[in-house]
């Protein structure tokens, strides 16, 4: 029984899929099929049963991978107790969406790419319920999510900064420059990214609460939407992250209107999985990096 078969195993129990195991190990599907053969040999005893296409663990299967759970985190806990943690190595997979890739992530990228050169980042864009469900499934290590709520089922992590959200215009929008309530857009061209990003289903609710049909340009991405508004199509609410360069530039104006919802950034992972010294060194980091940009909002990670 060696600890690779056992990471292997506990792979493919995740997935219930040799494809896909040999995917997230980046092995070739033989060697998935082989090492698990070889530690089904070692054991003497079944761990998937393969009918029609589809497998599952048998009650052994279930049994075993306790084992290599525990296995596999203490082999971690080892490896990590004789290094440094600028010689840790492994890869995460994190979910993350566009605005917390370009405005939040960048000197973190920086230092794990500098300090940590043995950790690999696999960075996928993702919606906060794609992140969520590949997190369930085991898809991803670690996700980026900028909701309204900070508890989702199966799921643990740490809230990272409040993110405050502008009603921006261009200068010469007619709305600039006085105060405003909800109903003094509801005639405007409002633009928005996709939908499914927290902030546009959130100011789409409040515009449409009491009947209205506003008119909505759906644009994609945060910088289409910029983009869009700086020429004058329409005003746009985005996360203040996201607008420092263009409301510095004069590009963009904020407009007096508050939103009634709050945005928080955070980082989750499943639960039920032990966070690996990889994947606790990405969480401190992490921590650390947006407490250095919002210091009263970052409280520290508890495991």
């Amino acid at each position: 029984m060696e600890l690779r078969q056992l990471e292997t195993f506990q792979t493919v129990a995740e997935h219930l899929s040799f494809t896909k195991a040999a995917a997230r190990l980046n092995y070739a599907q033989s060697t998935v099929t082989g090492q698990i053969k070889a530690l089904e040999s070692s054991l003497k005893a079944t761990l998937f049963d393969r009918r029609g296409g589809t497998i599952r663990l048998t009650d052994e299967g279930r049994r075993i991978l306790s084992y290599a759970e525990r296995m596999l985190a203490l082999a971690d806990e080892a490896r990590a107790s004789v290094a440094e943690p600028a010689d840790l190595e492994g890869s995460l997979v994190v979910g993350t969406m566009e605005s917390i890739t370009s405005y939040r992530m960048r000197d973190l990228l920086e230092l794990f790419h500098h300090r940590y050169p043995g950790v690999r980042l696999f960075l996928r864009p993702s919606l906060c319920a794609e992140t969520c469900e590949a997190l369930h499934n085991g898809d991803y290590d670690l996700g980026f999510l900028m909701e309204d709520t900070t508890s989702f089922p199966g799921l643990d992590g740490v809230t990272l900064v409040r993110e405050e959200l502008d009603l921006v215009a261009a200068p010469s929008h007619e709305l600039a420059g006085r105060p405003l309530d909800t109903a003094d857009l509801l005639d405007q061209a409002i633009l928005v990214p996709e939908r499914g990003c927290a902030f546009r289903d959130l100011f789409e609710k409040e515009l449409t609460s009491g009947g209205a049909a506003p008119s909505l340009m759906e644009l994609g991405t945060v910088e289409a939407v910029k983009r869009g508004v700086a020429s004058g199509l329409g005003i746009a609410l985005l996360p203040r992250m996201t607008l420092e360069e263009e409301t510095v530039k004069g590009d963009l104006v904020r407009l007096d209107w508050r939103p009634p919802f709050t945005l928080h950034s955070q980082l989750v992972w499943r639960e039920d999985r032990r966070l690996t010294p990889v994947q606790r060194l990405f969480v401190e980091q992490t921590v650390r990096a947006m407490r250095e940009q919002e210091p009263a909002l970052a409280p520290p990670p508890v495991y």
